[in-house]
């Protein structure tokens, strides 16, 4: 694949791979600032184990010139020794350096995915919606570790190879000027051969990363969605969906790949070309008696450490251009800031005010890029100890309506008040004690039952736990089920039926004893008895509370003090059952549409 593709502009091309470079550079040197005296210790150990192996080559020459040579015994034992002394030095200062290097890049590595994890936590359903859940989940681990592994490398390879290179350069000078302008044209060659070939492996790496998120995307919806593909039998069709997502990362693996395999041939042969050019050159050189044996031995060493250093640069250069495009997916997540914005100056509910009060003033809510709004001048209010319904037909934007109220997404005109107070403004840790939300797909984390329904409060006595689970008409399952309030929950509560599920996450709410209870139609899986049953235990339980429902079926909101009738994003009507019956065509269409005109009087 090229580099430029056809139509695109080679400019723009390079100015892009430019400012990834920039990126990639600014994600590792802020992460890295904590670790400015490690590093420099790093460094230090690098130099000193680097200039020992340029030292040995060096002593080997005078052991062959002034101690073989010669016949001289003591030189060579004398010389030998100091060899040993600088293998020593040399092998533990490798050593430390690689240990203290290992333990900066996993420590960078750990503070980027921390700070990813919380970028995303902030994020809101608008954010979400944008990166997807796949790719985020790719961004912090794939691209992450392969930041993590080229700071990796660069503490080991990276910082010693130029080291290496210069001080190869400047002793094979030491040792015979006129054969060093071989080095001349060995090295330019060597860099050009591996900036061409980098250049290349840039834009296929950047697929690859694209590649991965589709696979990720693919094989969670088959896992999420199992149930719904075994129903209608399209396992075949899954198959075929999963395999071209599994084929296009492969294709565009092996050509990066490919890429990659060319690079070390290459490099050895130009390094074996250069050492039969040295030999041939050198021989004639210690032939005219211009150089010594040893010499050319040591010679000859040193280009194997200036070409092993650009090998080792080499290796590096491979590794850049994916951890290029890596680190502008990480940083374009990190520099993404979330549309709920916490308020600088957080303000608590005012003491000894209303409990729970709702009021919704003028709210509207559009979507990004959307021509019409979702809602549109909605006012409404709900007061504590009554139940406000909310019906509508499918798309009225009722489930938009109540995440206004937790801040899942903010108002785009008109503000939400919570007792008075703008829930933009008020202290997200009061919002999450007071509002208890049961959304519409209802969410269990990996753990126990009892885990689960302490997530919003996680002093619950055991005597709570099971009065909720009494009231949400989840008790005799959960009783039935071995370990009780321990018994194990799958992730995302795949271990337990859907209705389960429900009982449990309104369970979960009730622990928590907010002022305002939110029911996003979170009684849809209920049998109408189990409903009716659950409905009733809710009124004693949330008495004094404000309670708001969602729902499809007219038979669970029928019984609410006040309903709310929404069609394409607006008010059309609110009163009670019997007030809408008479006097609002919407609503009565939305009823008789389940109930017979006797059922519903």
């Amino acid at each position: 694949m090229d580099a430029v593709r056809p139509g695109q502009n080679p400019g723009r091309t390079r100015a892009c791979s430019l400012r990834v470079s920039v990126v990639l550079v600014r994600l590792i040197r802020a992460y890295l600032r904590p670790y400015t005296r490690t590093i420099t210790l790093i460094v230090l150990l690098q130099l000193v184990q680097t200039l020992a192996t340029l030292y040995l080559p060096t002593l080997n020459a005078d052991i062959i010139d002034d101690g073989v040579v010669k016949g001289d015994t003591g030189y060579i034992l004398t010389t030998g020794g100091l060899m040993v002394a600088v293998t020593l030095v040399q092998i533990v200062c490798a050593i430390c350096a690689v240990y203290f290097g290992a333990r900066t890049a996993m420590a960078l590595g750990r503070d980027i995915r921390a700070d990813v994890f919380d970028r995303v936590q902030s994020f809101s359903a608008r954010e979400m919606g944008r990166f997807g859940a796949p790719s985020l989940i790719t961004r912090t681990t794939n691209d992450v570790q392969q930041v993590q592994m080229l700071c990796l490398m660069s503490f080991t390879l990276m910082v010693s190879a130029p080291i290496m290179c210069v001080g190869g350069i400047a002793m094979a000078l030491n040792q015979d000027v006129p054969l060093s302008g071989l080095l001349l044209l060995i090295v330019p060659v060597l860099g050009i051969t591996v900036t061409l070939i980098v250049r290349r492996m840039r834009p296929l790496f950047r697929h690859v990363q694209e590649r991965i998120d589709t696979v990720n995307r693919v094989l969670r919806e088959q896992i999420t969605g199992i149930r719904v593909i075994r129903a209608f039998v399209r396992d075949g069709h899954e198959r075929t969906r999963f395999t071209g997502a599994n084929a296009a990362l492969m294709d565009v693996s092996l050509r990066a790949g490919r890429l990659m395999s060319l690079m070390f041939p290459t490099v050895m042969l130009v390094v074996n070309l250069s050492s039969v050019a040295v030999v041939w050159a050198g021989g004639h050189r210690i032939d005219s008696g211009g150089m010594q044996i040893g010499a050319l031995t040591a010679f000859i060493s040193y280009l194997m450490q200036i070409l092993t250093s650009v090998m080792m640069a080499t290796f590096m250069f491979m590794m850049v251009p994916r951890a290029e495009v890596c680190a502008e997916r990480v940083q374009e997540v990190l520099d993404t800031g979330t549309s709920v914005v916490p308020p600088l100056k957080p303000v608590a509910l005012p003491a000894g005010g209303g409990r729970g009060l709702l009021e919704l003033r003028g709210v509207e809510f559009r979507y990004p890029g959307a021509e019409e709004p979702v809602l549109r001048d909605i006012s409404l209010t709900a007061h504590p100890g009554r139940t406000t319904a909310v019906i509508g037909s499918t798309g009225s934007g009722k489930s938009t309506l109540l995440g206004l109220v937790p801040r899942l997404f903010d108002v785009t005109d008109g503000s939400v008040h919570l007792d008075g107070v703008d829930v933009r403004d008020l202290d997200p840790a009061v919002m999450s004690r007071s509002i208890g939300l049961v959304p519409q797909k209802p969410y269990l984390f990996s753990g126990t039952v009892a885990s689960n329904l302490r997530y919003g409060n996680p002093d619950a006595t055991d005597e709570e736990l099971w009065r909720a689970l009494e009231t949400a008409q989840a008790r005799d399952f959960v009783e039935a089920m071995e370990g009780g309030l321990e018994a194990p929950i799958a992730q995302g509560g795949s271990n337990v039926s859907g209705g389960q599920r429900q009982r449990l996450a309104i369970a979960r709410a009730l622990v928590l004893k907010p002022s305002v209870y939110l029911f996003d139609d979170s009684f849809s899986a209920l049998d109408y008895a189990t409903d009716a049953r659950l409905r009733a235990a809710l009124t004693d339980e949330t008495g004094e509370a404000t309670v708001v429902i969602v729902a499809q079926r007219v038979s669970t909101i029928r019984g609410a003090d006040r309903i709310v009738v929404l069609d394409e994003g607006r008010v059309v009507g609110s009163g009670t059952h019997g007030e809408l019956m008479d006097g609002n065509q919407t609503y009565r269409e939305i009823v008789l549409s389940q109930l017979t005109e006797q059922e519903a009087a």
